[in-house]
């Protein structure tokens, strides 16, 4: 048994050298005689004979375990090709060369999907009765930014159903292209960062609009993040599967022309009309790091830049998070994610892309509704977040883990169109000044009721609520309180909103009362036609068609203050009006509304918009 060992342990050896030697099976055996050592016995030279059949059948198998490799999982998907091919073969050698050399070639492309996974997507996306014209609209849609100075940090949308994908995705790359500016190196990142809480909670973080100075390379790299943190998450941070097309070939390193041209030539005629459409030319590749997924995603980027782009983008969230999790994750599997009668994205796509769940419903948990049944709404603290029209109209109501993301940018929903609402400056997520301090004093007041909520306190619960928030009331209105031996929780906010800040009250004598002021942009991609934006041609004007940026100046009043301070606005050159400097109040232009009012009215109560130029659409 050890010789047989041994034997083997010299065939793998033989099998795995630089330059494997010619099996002497090519020889006559009666010829072989002479090869082995005088006086060989028969037994000997039978043992020689078997190590050397064994060396080139190992050596056959390591080849083809290499070839297998190639063509299907390259090196970068589990980090581990060594342990297969070997070290230090020139067999492998060219194999890597010949990766690098291809990028997004044929040897790259992955595996396809077996035929019941491909009928399981294809249902499960689109349904049994889709329309051509829904399949034609998610079929030409890719992932670019505009070519317009002012809105070239967004995705432009020409084709309506996928908004819910492009939007998404938009949201993230905002949130590189914002608050990590200095993070878009040319290295492949490590991600993990970006996944956990802001790394500057406790400070005001105000990035630049200037979006028309932002490099070619930075928005892409913004763009390659954005896709990969967004399949990570589908995948529960441990996975991302990255779909393309096997009909892409390797004619796009091969072309002498751009990427972009040659995809496009290699797409001419394709239409995904069936699942056995979607399973003749779909390959996908799965990555376990994200650094992988990062290289992965960089080499097959102009294929998601061309018109199977943002349907290419959805399949691969969906198989990161994995086609029976998806359906567990919803409470009706048997409806189609892209929706009837229009083609647009379900919740549960902008749900999926924004939570890694695909989950229908935007509130916080589940809903228990007894009896074993429950829904699913949103599990976890997200990224970016989501407010939608529909909540302003009570047909739903959106928890605070989308209402309030880690970084003030949300996702906008309609009845019929996705935008994306961001705002530069991370404090407007803070909770403002004179409401916080309302908070303490009332949960302060709240630990001292023991009338089961009625909302009186003891004379001595009172003064243990003055030592613990520090406010001074004077004496003669402590004595006004105390007359009737209880004191209510309404007569002793009154007292709070009359006296000054400076003795622990809310009263302002700036004249502010507490209302934030701040600035938001709303940025709808669809491609529309722009009269202040038009060309002048030999013909006229020439309106542009391009994406909608649109800044808005919003002012909150705390949800205590009278209506007639929703009027007034604080303008401030310096915005330090807490160190005692002089403000100035003036009368701002009249209020202005429009459908997205009511859905920043879900998020900041009462805010007061106004804005330069056109209404921002958000359809």
């Amino acid at each position: 048994m050890a010789d047989h060992e041994d034997d083997l342990q010299m065939a793998l050896r033989m099998s795995m050298q630089n330059s494997p030697p010619e099996p002497k099976r090519s020889k006559p055996r009666d010829a072989e005689a002479p090869t082995g050592l005088p006086g060989e016995s028969s037994e000997v030279k039978t043992r020689r004979l078997q190590r050397e059949l064994m060396a080139t059948a190992a050596e056959k198998r390591m080849l083809d375990a290499r070839n297998s490799a190639s063509a299907s999982s390259p090196r970068s998907v589990s980090g581990s090709a060594g342990s297969v091919s070997g070290s230090g073969s020139g067999s492998e050698s060219n194999v890597v060369m010949k990766d690098k050399k291809l990028g997004a070639g044929a040897a790259n492309l992955g595996q396809e999907l077996s035929e019941e996974d491909a009928k399981q997507l294809f249902s499960m996306v689109f349904g049994a009765e889709v329309s051509k014209g829904i399949l034609a609209q998610w079929s030409n849609q890719g992932i670019r930014f505009s070519p317009d100075p002012e809105t070239s940090m967004g995705l432009v949308q020409h084709e309506g159903g996928p908004c819910g994908v492009l939007a998404a995705i938009q949201a993230l790359v905002l949130k590189y292209l914002l608050f990590y500016p200095d993070g878009l190196g040319k290295d492949a990142p490590n991600m993990h960062h970006n996944l956990g809480s802001r790394t500057f909670s406790n400070s005001q973080c105000v990035a630049s609009t200037n979006f028309s100075s932002l490099s070619e390379d930075s928005k892409a790299r913004a763009l390659l993040r954005s896709m990969g943190e967004i399949l990570f998450s589908c995948g529960s941070n441990k996975r991302a599967v990255i779909a393309t097309l096997s009909v892409i070939g390797d004619d796009i390193e091969r072309s002498e022309g751009g990427k972009d041209e040659v995809i496009a030539k290699s797409l001419e005629g394709l239409a995904i009309e069936s699942a056995a459409d979607l399973h003749k030319v779909l390959r996908v590749k799965t990555y376990t790091t994200q650094e992988s997924a990062f290289r992965g995603l960089e080499a097959v980027i102009p294929v998601f830049r061309s018109r199977m782009g943002a349907l290419l983008f959805l399949i691969s969230a969906l198989l990161s998070r994995g086609l029976d999790l998806i359906q567990a994750d919803r409470d009706d599997p048997s409806l189609p994610l892209v929706t009837a009668p229009f083609g647009h994205a379900s919740q549960e796509i902008v749900n999926l892309l924004l939570c890694g769940q695909a989950v229908p419903n935007v509130f916080d948990g589940k809903m228990d509704l007894g009896g074993g049944m429950s829904l699913k709404g949103i599990s976890r603290t997200v990224e970016v977040g989501f407010l939608t029209l529909l909540e302003s109209l009570n047909f739903c109501k959106v928890g605070q883990y989308l209402k309030c993301p880690k970084w003030p940018i949300w996702v906008v929903g309609s009845e019929s169109h996705y935008t994306v609402l961001f705002a530069p400056d991370t404090d407007v997520q803070d909770e403002n000044e004179l409401e916080g301090r309302e908070s303490q004093i009332r949960k302060a007041f709240d630990a001292q009721d023991q009338s089961g909520g009625g909302g009186f306190i003891s004379v001595e619960g009172f003064h243990q609520v003055l030592r613990e928030t520090n406010v001074k009331v004077p004496t003669e209105k402590v004595d006004l309180l105390c007359s009737t031996g209880f004191i209510v929780w309404s007569e002793f906010w009154q007292v709070i909103l009359d006296l000054d800040k400076s003795m622990g009250g809310l009263k302002d004598s700036t004249g502010l009362m507490g209302k934030k002021v701040f600035d938001l942009y709303h940025f709808n991609g669809i491609a529309k036609s722009d009269l202040n934006g038009s060309q002048v041609s030999s013909g006229g004007e020439t309106p542009v068609q391009r994406p909608r940026l649109t800044k808005l100046r919003v002012s909150v009043p705390p949800r205590w203050t009278p209506e007639e301070y929703m009027t007034d606005v604080t303008v401030s050159s310096s915005g330090n009006e807490s160190k005692g400097q002089v403000t100035e109040i003036s009368k701002p232009e009249p209020p202005q509304h429009a459908p997205l009012v009511d859905c920043i009215r879900t998020r900041w109560p009462r805010a007061v918009c106004n804005w330069v130029g056109d209404p921002p659409s958000i359809v």
